[in-house]
């Protein structure tokens, strides 16, 4: 079972940037995919984008543009860069490898 950490989150005004760290307890390079999936007060957890071994990466609709995942295979690190921050980006973050182990999540609050 992979251990996931993350950091990085906080408070951030509308039009503001945060980068999401996730931290493996094992190499990156065992992991098929990872990925980075969001859930809000009375919604359900989405993904918001995903990276694979190979370094294809996948965007949810609402983020393309303006979210970027990104690894650091030395480190074995996973980054999520956020530009752009909207309102309805605010919710917890989570850390996810191989859609089995999951990270206990940060919050990302977006507010003026």
């Amino acid at each position: 079972q992979v251990q996931l950490v993350e950091s990085g989150g906080g408070l951030v005004q509308p039009g503001g940037s945060l980068r999401l760290s996730c931290a493996t307890s094992e190499s990156i390079f065992n992991i098929y995919i990872m990925g980075w999936y969001r859930q809000a007060p009375g919604k359900q957890r989405e993904m918001v984008a995903t990276i694979s071994k190979g370094g294809t990466t996948m965007y949810a609709d609402s983020v393309k543009g303006r979210f970027t995942i990104y690894r650091n295979n030395a480190w074995n690190m996973v980054y999520l860069q956020m530009n752009s921050l909207k309102r309805e980006d605010a919710a917890v973050y989570c850390c996810d490898a191989n859609y089995n182990d999951w990270g206990q999540g940060i919050q990302v609050t977006v507010s003026s």
